[in-house]
C-alpha cells in the first residue's frame, strides 16, 4: 500500500485529494494537516511514501518545508501541488529536492500518473518543463531576473510583493529584520530595481504571487 500525507490549508482541496486517491486499490491518505509547523513532526511520526505538499500555506514557506522534510526523512518522496505557475517555481522545488510538481487545476488522473511516477523512482514533470529544464543545460540560454536570487531572496520578494512588514517577515523566517533589510537591498540589486513599489510590480508581472 502506497502511504500518502497531504499538507494543504484549504479543506476542500485535502478532501478532493482524497476522494481521488481512494478509488485506488493500492493507495492510502495516511494522514493530512493544513499547519505547516506540523508537517515534519507528522511526516516523522507517520512515515509516509509520499508527501503531497502545497507552497502557500500561512506561517512557513512551503519551500523551507521541503528542505526540511529532505533533510529529517529523505527517504519520503514529496509531490508538490499548487496554483503557484510552473514556470516560475517548479525549478525551484526541483532543485530543493521535489519529486513532482503539478498544478491544482490538473485532471485527478493526471495526479495519480504523477503519484505512481515518483513511487517508481521517477520524476514527475510535465513537458514544457521539461523543456525549461533543458534549456537550463545551455548556460548561453537567457534567464529570468528573478532567477538570479537565491532561495531565501525569492521568498522575500514574494513576502514584500504579498504587503508583509519586515517585522512579519522576520517573524516567520526567524531572521532578524537587519537580515530582511539585506535581502531586501540585494533583491533591489539583482533585479535592477529602487523601491518597493517597483518590486510588487515586477511581481505581479511575473506571477510571482497568487
Amino acid at each position: 500500500m502506497i502511504k500518502i500525507f497531504v499538507a494543504d490549508d484549504h479543506s476542500l482541496i485535502r478532501e478532493g485529494i482524497k476522494n481521488i486517491i481512494s478509488k485506488e486499490y493500492d493507495m492510502s491518505v495516511v494522514g493530512e494537516t493544513a499547519d505547516p509547523l506540523k508537517i515534519i513532526e507528522l511526516a516523522q511520526h507517520i512515515k509516509p511514501d509520499l508527501l503531497i505538499l502545497d507552497l502557500s500555506m500561512p506561517g512557513k514557506s512551503g519551500l523551507d518545508v521541503l528542505k526540511e522534510i529532505k533533510s529529517v526523512s529523505p527517504e519520503t518522496k514529496v509531490l508538490i501541488m499548487t496554483m503557484l505557475p510552473e514556470d516560475q517555481f517548479a525549478k525551484r522545488t526541483l532543485k530543493a529536492g521535489a519529486s513532482g510538481y503539478l498544478t491544482k487545476d490538473s485532471a485527478p488522473d493526471e495526479l495519480i500518473n504523477a503519484i505512481r511516477k515518483i513511487i517508481n523512482g521517477k520524476k514527475y514533470i510535465s513537458p514544457s518543463l521539461a523543456e525549461k529544464l533543458a534549456e537550463d543545460l545551455d548556460d548561453t540560454s537567457p534567464k529570468e531576473p528573478h532567477e538570479l536570487l537565491s532561495d531565501r531572496e525569492f521568498q522575500v520578494l514574494k513576502m514584500i510583493a504579498a504587503g508583509k512588514s519586515q517585522t512579519e517577515i522576520a517573524d516567520e523566517l526567524s531572521i532578524g529584520i537587519s537580515t530582511v533589510n539585506t535581502y531586501r537591498t540585494r533583491i533591489l540589486e539583482k533585479l535592477n530595481l529602487h523601491t518597493n513599489a517597483e518590486l510588487i510590480h515586477f511581481a505581479y508581472n511575473n506571477k510571482l504571487i497568487e
